[in-house]
């Protein structure tokens, strides 16, 4: 059966190379196995996904003949548009895996200690009619991940400092190459021990474990303004 890609981004057909790429990216955060909550195999269906529909020439020949087109087998498998065949085939140029560990407020990037923007927390709150008519202030607690204060973020025991990761060798990239009838075909990807940073901790800290952040809750109180209806969204600011 032909896989919709369009459906599983989430995106119209005909949307653009920006649409497509922010639909990606939003999905493959929120679905990567390695977050909590993730789903693996719809992770290797989002990526499949946005491996052809990213691809000019993949793209042309799926919105003509489906994902049928390479003899029924789709994308799946074998020696995809990724260039190497089997495993996650995780599309590293179109995904910061800063955005994993900048879950909620912020967390870990290229610098361990660099905070950015991570993606909304939303609540959802359930309220009594009178409430919602004459609007209340209401107390709501917050799980964030916050720099872990023992190591300042950079996941090294006090006292230690980092080193260059064994398994990249200080690159930050792993590179795999495969063969097949049509020749090699070499994927590089961001290391999955030092999360590209080419560095990891000589000893890990006790506190965060070598991630570099901590889960903390935040308590904080916000204003439900009368009147407001079923479903309404309220938006706040950090």
């Amino acid at each position: 059966m032909s896989k919709d890609y369009y459906k599983i981004l989430g995106v119209e057909r005909g949307a653009s190379d920006e649409e497509l790429k922010k639909a990606y990216r939003k999905l493959a955060h929120q679905h990567h196995p390695d977050k909590a909550g993730g789903d693996e195999t719809k992770f290797k269906e989002i990526n499949e996904a946005y491996q052809v529909l990213s691809n000019k020439e993949k793209k042309a020949q799926y919105d003509q003949f489906g994902t049928t087109f390479e003899g029924g087998g789709g994308f799946q498998g074998g020696y995809g548009p990724s260039g190497f065949g089997g495993g996650r085939g995780f599309n590293f140029e179109e995904f910061d895996l800063g955005d994993i560990f900048g879950e909620f407020f912020g967390g870990r990037t290229q610098t361990r200690t660099k905070q950015r923007k991570g993606s909304d927390i939303s609540v959802d709150l359930e309220i009594e009619f009178e409430q919602a008519a004459f609007g209340l202030k209401k107390e709501i607690q917050l799980k964030k991940l916050v720099s872990c204060a023992e190591c300042s973020g950079s996941g090294a025991e006090r006292g230690t400092s980092l080193k260059n990761c064994p398994k990249c060798h200080g690159s930050g990239e792993i590179r795999q190459t495969a063969r097949s009838f049509f020749g090699s075909f070499s994927q590089v990807s961001s290391c999955r021990d030092c999360f590209g940073l080419g560095r990891v901790p000589e000893k890990a800290c006790s506190n965060c474990r070598g991630e570099g952040v901590v889960r903390d809750i935040k308590t904080i109180n916000i204003s439900i303004p009368a009147g407001i209806e079923d479903g309404q969204i309220i938006k706040l600011e950090r």
